[in-house]
């Protein structure tokens, strides 16, 4: 497992070599000394500081087998000799084994690709590679290297190429015929290559390589549809006579050879042994004020927005001359954040004010790459970015990261925090917290973040819903097998499609029976990769009939119902009408002053237990449920966070299966901690809250990707229960990793409610921004006292092997 090496919180992966001499770890407490300079209350906000520090690099030499024009282009382009790491990726899969190379952010974990590819396109003019990433411009950053190596000389024959949404049709057309090392992302292969397979033919017969690139992002049920994509790519590959080797690429990833073997459904060999040169960095962890003239919900405190403090902690920076990139939650908050550091910046000097940007998904192509390239070359001192410069992008020397909120995942974290530092001079990593449990709990518990291993990656490739789908398209493409159904775990699944008249089954005279796609289907525009599973929803502007985007339709009746404010590429519309049945929102331009936030109507029932356990008291449980919601209403809120009005709605219900993790807790439990009837659904809801918050303690997902209902007695049970479940249809792991890791979890949630120092509950503990019920009842101190008993109930957590 590779962890970031040499914190003084972490255990190193293997023995760290010694510090550079010479390199500078003084410069990024002077940053951070920078930061705090006018602030009173800067001890009180700051509230860890840890050194990491310098590492030395382990050079190699250059592969025997290695093709030397590949070598003088990569000499050339200044690489003098292989790390180690880069070296034991090559070897292997030049050896024809799978590989995956997990080291840290800006380790050169593509050289360990380079070398194999760019030897097999030189040696044999008919070899064929892909390239996968999960973003447009890590993709495009990826193809500029090599486009700069095989620009003259003998590699001008590889014919690298994008195939992507931003890629023009004559060009497609060129890619399918004469492209050789395919720069694509999971969308395109599967709504087009795999699609079309017949029209890529020349390419897949003679694939040598597939690189996936970034693959911890490729986790929850985005994770579970690239897994069988590339399934669906191994076996149009065999059908076509080939067998390429995958090699796998990530900065931050638990097991990385079990986690890619899940993805790919094939073993893979790790390479954790990080070879490069890292600069010293200081990560400091910082939580903002109290506000003293503001109060939330139901008079709760509440802190100074972390993208406000990030955007005065990035001008400070700026000023300081730090080449800077603040990473925030949101495209809204990323272009807030940009305009706000431009405004303070201006009165200090306006000539800085130009130097930064905001940086997001959504901008033309274009756009995105001048970004990239005057952030390349210190034209932009700072950028506001969502994490789609999180992965990949090779953006070196950069001085200081801004982390607005915690990210999600300890991941996540790694990633943006190792964009600092991208060589050997001294930076500077500053996590500011957002008013949410889960970062509240991490600044105040310090090794609950830097002391962390790297969380699992989560997919399952056997969710039904899912996986249905990807057999209808792997059908269409090729008639399946009954061994291929069996190497799925699709037995009763495809049985069930059957049933359904999707698919059916034909045994012919000769040869194994397969089953065939019905006739007039469509399989491949069902399926959505990036994990919105249902109908598309677009959102039309009503003045200009302009599309601004599009939205699946489990999510339309929160962010789209009528009087919603959208936010689009900085720009703020009002809803006017939500047509979920013809599939459209019409909205208009305006600037109401105030934002929405929904209010829902939630129940669960259960359908089947998986598995459940009882310890005295308290029985817990993984479950099939069925969640039912209805938009019944939303709140218009200023931004000082002063609560305008409640405006109800009526709009149909939903509803999702999906799976849960639940506890029950008997009368006598109640009694014993002190919680009287009256104060049990307060005390359920408080606990429930809190725990959604700290569920990616344990799981590798974010709060926005699960959901919870408590209940003082629930027809199920009938008993005190509360449930977390996952926000997918047919669920994503996050439930499951709860129950397996049930008293940590609960643990850490009763800590960060008993370290608040608010009185009665706020975001930082027991409320949740997206609470259909308005945070209400909530019961704080009912909530610690259940927990502390249902604790004392639970054994250690066993941490076994998923039940599915």
């Amino acid at each position: 497992m590779r962890t970031h090496q040499g914190a003084r919180l972490l255990e190193p992966a293997h023995p760290t070599t010694a510090a550079i001499p010479g390199t500078d770890s003084s410069y990024g407490r002077s940053l951070l000394n920078r930061v705090r300079i006018g602030l009173p209350d800067s001890s009180e906000r700051l509230t860890h500081v840890t050194e990491l520090p310098a590492r030395a690099a382990q050079v190699t030499a250059w592969p025997g087998w290695v093709s030397p024009d590949v070598i003088e282009a990569l000499r050339n382009s200044g690489v003098e000799a292989p790390w180690s790491h880069q070296t034991r990726t090559a070897d292997l899969a030049a050896a024809g084994k799978h590989v995956v190379v997990c080291t840290g952010t800006a380790s050169g974990k593509s050289l360990g690709y380079q070398l194999p590819v760019l030897t097999a396109l030189r040696e044999d003019p008919r070899a064929t590679a892909l390239y996968i990433s999960p973003t447009k411009a890590l993709g495009a950053d990826q193809l500029r290297a090599i486009g700069e190596l095989s620009h003259q000389g003998p590699l001008r024959d590889i014919h690298a190429a994008p195939y992507d949404g931003d890629t023009a049709t004559e060009i497609r057309q060129w890619v399918r015929a004469n492209g050789r090392w395919i720069f694509t992302n999971p969308d395109m292969l599967h709504l087009s290559m795999l699609r079309s397979h017949q029209r890529w033919a020349r390419v897949l017969r003679r694939l040598r390589y597939v690189v996936v690139d970034e693959c911890h992002a490729y986790r929850g049920v985005f994770g579970s549809h690239v897994a069988l994509v590339l399934r669906r790519l191994r076996r149009l590959a065999r059908y076509y006579g080939a067998d390429p080797v995958f090699v796998l690429c990530s900065a931050t990833t638990a097991d990385p050879a079990a986690a890619a073997s899940r993805l790919i459904g094939a073993p893979c060999e790790a390479v954790t042994a990080d070879g490069s040169p890292q600069g010293a960095r200081t990560v400091a962890l910082w939580e903002p004020a109290l506000l003293t003239t503001v109060t939330g919900e139901n008079g709760a405190p509440v802190r100074r927005a972390a993208t406000a403090e990030a955007a005065r902690i990035m001008t400070d920076l700026v000023v300081e001359g730090a080449r800077t990139l603040t990473f925030v939650r949101s495209r809204r908050a990323a272009e807030v954040v940009a305009m706000e550091t431009r405004r303070m910046l201006a009165e200090v000097d306006p000539e800085l004010g130009r130097r930064v940007a905001a940086y997001r998904a959504g901008y033309l192509a274009e756009d995105r790459r001048d970004l990239e390239a005057a952030l390349a070359d210190g034209s932009l001192l700072g950028a506001a970015t969502t994490n789609a410069l999180e992965l990949g992008v090779d953006i070196a020397g950069l001085d200081a990261v801004v982390v607005a909120g915690f990210p999600g995942t300890v991941a996540s974290f790694w990633q943006q925090a190792g964009r600092a530092g991208r060589r050997t001079q001294g930076s500077l990593v500053m996590l500011v917290a957002r008013d949410d449990p889960l970062d509240t709990y991490l600044v105040r518990n310090p090794d609950a973040l830097l002391g962390r291993p790297i969380e699992a990656t989560i997919t399952d490739p056997r969710n039904p819903y899912v996986l249905g789908p990807h057999l209808l398209c792997a059908a269409l493409e090729n008639p399946l097998t009954d061994a291929e159904v069996t190497e799925l775990g699709a037995t009763e699944l495809i049985a069930d499609l059957a049933d359904q008249g999707l698919i059916r089954r034909r045994q012919p005279a000769k040869g194994p029976a397969r089953w065939h796609l019905t006739a007039d289907r469509h399989p491949h525009d069902g399926v959505d990769v990036r994990g919105g599973i249902g109908t598309t929803v677009a959102i039309v502007d009503t003045e200009t009939g302009r599309l601004l985007g599009t939205t699946d339709a489990g999510r339309a009746p929160a962010t789209l119902h009528p009087g919603a404010v959208h936010l689009h590429q900085g720009e703020s519309y009002v809803v006017d009408e939500l047509d979920l049945d013809g599939g459209v929102a019409f909205v208009h331009a305006d600037q109401p002053g105030w934002t929405t936030s929904a209010r829902a109507v939630t129940s669960i029932a259960i359908d089947e237990i998986d598995a459940e356990r009882a310890h005295g008291t308290v029985t817990t449980a993984l479950a099939q449920v069925r969640v039912s919601r209805q938009v019944v209403g939303y709140l218009r809120t200023l931004p000082t966070g002063e609560v305008l009005d409640l405006v109800e709605l009526d709009l149909p219900e939903q509803t999702l299966p999906t799976r849960a993790v639940l506890y029950t807790v008997t009368p006598s439990l109640l009694a014993r901690a002190g919680i009287d009837p009256k104060r049990a659904p307060g005390a359920l809801h408080a606990a429930e809250h809190a725990a959604i918050g700290m569920l990616p303690l344990v799981a590798s997902c974010d709060r926005w990707d699960i959901g919870g209902v408590s209940t003082a007695e629930h027809p199920d049970t009938g008993l005190p229960t509360v449930f977390v479940h996952d926000g997918h249809p047919g669920g994503a792991g996050f439930a499951e990793r709860g129950f397996h890791r049930l008293r940590t979890w609960l643990r850490a949630t009763l800590a960060v409610i008993e370290s608040c120092a608010c009185p009665s509950g706020c975001p930082s503990c027991v409320q949740s921004p997206k609470c259909g019920n308005g945070n209400q009842p909530l019961d704080k101190a009912g909530a610690a006292a259940l927990l502390t008993a249902v604790v004392a109930e639970l054994p250690d957590d066993d941490d076994a092997r998923p039940v599915s």
